[in-house]
């Protein structure tokens, strides 16, 4: 058990199909969806992710790069990662 966004009790049954760093980029994504994290929020750091849900670094930076390349989050050198803003439509 662990202490997710904004102290909110996290229990996380991994599941042995799916890779950690995936199942924590779903849990980040739920977030991004119900609001938890809103467009342009920072999201946890690498640091923040290992603590929260007890992996190992490379792991979280895993998580953190994914997201990145799904277009869900960006990154801004020496600040953090946070959630991109929704894909407008043209």
């Amino acid at each position: 058990m662990s202490t997710g966004a904004y102290g909110a009790v996290v229990v996380i049954e991994w599941r042995e199909n799916a890779p950690k760093w995936q199942q924590v980029a779903d849990v980040l994504k739920k977030r991004i969806a119900d609001g938890t994290y809103p467009p342009d929020a920072r999201l946890p750091s690498q640091h923040e992710l290992v603590q929260e849900f007890e992996i190992a670094p490379n792991t979280a930076q895993k998580v953190l790069t994914r997201l990145r390349q799904e277009g869900v989050a960006y990154s801004v050198k020496g600040v953090g990662t946070f959630v991109a803003p929704p894909a407008t439509e043209g």
